[in-house]
């Protein structure tokens, strides 16, 4: 590795920083003077032409990926960069719904966050290597803690913030802890020498702290997609951020975070053949009640993510139905979403159909839920309030945006022909191809009969917005921006699910 193999492959990252940075020159001196609307307006547009360089930028970065010694650190092209592009789009897509909203006097600094925690992600998404991983982690969650206590005028927005940074910092703890261990058996903390470390006879000796070392790694990373039962900082996360940020958090860290999910699934498969169910060879003469045998990587690590998915599908759902809170509604949907997903990583195939499933559930749930929280934002910009009786009567109100409303939440509730069900239907069906047996009919089951669960709560907002009355009649009116970003999402949720194709091509071409 020489720096300019560094420079080249961290390319995308580095115009994110740069963007940052102008985004935080021009709004200190040659905006200094303007008005606070016009501040947050220029600096938005111009992250989400950093967004858009950035997104160039890996599209065009060739050649082979970043390593050190051999050791590969960065990787380059496939999930990495479709993921990679996904965190770019949807960043984009969160600044631009930013124009237009008052929730800060600060709009460089609040930007200059975004694209840095952007790039933390996107670190993330291409790690293969411990230390990098928690860098890439640990700079993206601090922009997140930054942006979450944004709207300084609300107590909310603080306590919010706190919780998060509270449980961040003990989640931070356990991955350390988990990744100290896995260096302790491997040596290295380069993926693929863990790899090779644990999936030998050899590794019999050290399963337990292996098995312990996963247990933390699982505990840290569930924090990070709100997993159950690390999720308990999500829905004060949630209502309090500004409706941006809690739509980048609920977004662009998943994104993230399941693009590292991803890396560490295809690792966990490699050890299949080698390790799992072997008895170790030292025992191999005495009588068979002594003979142990080491379950593996794969085993222990498939037993977490699954009991980590069904609890997310049902207390996600469940909790789901009790919120009055439009916006603590989406939460406990993101907790089982993330349910949903964690299912797919937990039956990982060998082939790409696993990786590519996720990949296209993670975006298009990333793209349905900044639509929602954008939605939410304006309604809650008109009648203060986020709860479900602010949305009474809002095909009166704003046609244009409870037909938003009604398409987004139909999407994420699974509705064919909208994207949300081909997103489902990908994933289930990459699940059972790999897990045949009663298992995984079973567990997929129970997720068809949560994903029945989440349309009622979901028709429950929508029921306010189309059958009951309003009680004020006042037009709720949105940024033009707004709008256009809104009606773009819209339109790309019913295009891509009346062709899923589209997606699933590109994706594939990765």
């Amino acid at each position: 590795m020489n720096f300019a193999d560094l420079f080249r492959v961290t390319m995308p990252e580095t115009v994110l920083e740069v963007a940052a940075l102008l985004v935080l020159v021009v709004d200190l001196t040659a905006l200094r003077n303007a008005a606070q609307k016009t501040r947050l307006t220029v600096a938005a547009l111009l992250g989400a032409v950093g967004c858009l360089a950035a997104l160039v930028t890996v599209l065009n970065t060739g050649g082979a990926s970043l390593s050190f010694n051999g050791d590969l650190l960065l990787a380059v092209g496939g999930t990495a960069a479709v993921a990679q592009v996904a965190i770019l789009a949807l960043t984009a897509l969160t600044l631009l719904l930013t124009v237009g909203m008052d929730f800060t006097r600060h709009g460089g600094e609040y930007t200059a966050v975004v694209l840095m925690a952007a790039a933390g992600g996107m670190l993330v998404s291409a790690a293969q290597d411990l230390l990098v991983i928690f860098i890439g982690l640990e700079l993206l969650s601090l922009g997140l803690y930054i942006l979450t206590a944004f709207a300084k005028t609300s107590g909310k927005s603080s306590e919010a913030a706190i919780k998060y940074y509270l449980f961040g910092g003990m989640s931070a703890a356990f991955l350390l802890f988990g990744f100290s261990y896995l260096y302790g058996i491997a040596g290295s903390t380069n993926l693929q020498q863990i790899i090779q470390a644990t999936s030998g006879f050899g590794a019999y000796h050290t399963a337990p702290l292996l098995y312990a070392a996963l247990v933390m790694v699982a505990a840290g990373l569930g924090f990070k997609v709100a997993a159950v039962p690390f999720h308990l900082w999500a829905p004060d996360a949630y209502e309090g951020a500004p409706a941006p940020a809690a739509a980048f958090i609920a977004s662009v860290s998943k994104v993230a975070s399941f693009a590292l999910l991803i890396s560490i699934g295809t690792a966990a498969w490699n050890l299949l053949g080698g390790v799992q169910g072997m008895t170790c060879p030292a025992l191999a003469g005495m009588p068979a009640p002594q003979t142990l045998r080491y379950l593996g990587f794969r085993s222990v690590w498939m037993l977490i993510l699954v009991t980590m998915a069904v609890a997310s599908m049902v207390l996600g759902n469940l909790a789901a139905l009790a919120q009055t809170s439009v916006r603590r509604l989406l939460a406990y949907s993101a907790i089982a979403h993330a349910g949903y997903m964690l299912l797919g990583l937990a039956y990982y195939s060998q082939t790409r159909t696993s990786a590519d499933a996720i990949l296209y559930y993670i975006i298009t749930y990333g793209l349905t839920t900044i639509g929602a929280f954008g939605a939410v934002a304006v309604v809650e910009q008109a009648t203060g309030g986020d709860s479900m009786d602010c949305f009474a009567g809002l095909h009166k109100r704003n046609p244009l945006l409870a037909g938003v409303l009604l398409v987004l939440f139909l999407s994420l509730a699974g509705i064919p022909p909208l994207v949300g069900f081909w997103a489902k239907f990908n994933l289930f069906a990459a699940v059972l191809s790999v897990g045949a047996g009663k298992t995984a009919f079973g567990l997929v089951a129970l997720a068809i009969a949560m994903s029945a669960v989440s349309l009622y709560y979901y028709l429950q907002v929508l029921k306010r917005a189309y059958v009951l009355k309003p009680v004020d009649e006042t037009p709720v009116k949105a940024h033009p921006l707004t709008t256009l970003v809104l009606l773009a999402i819209t339109l790309s949720v019913v295009l891509l699910g009346c062709f899923p194709a589209l997606l699933q091509g590109w994706i594939a071409s990765f």
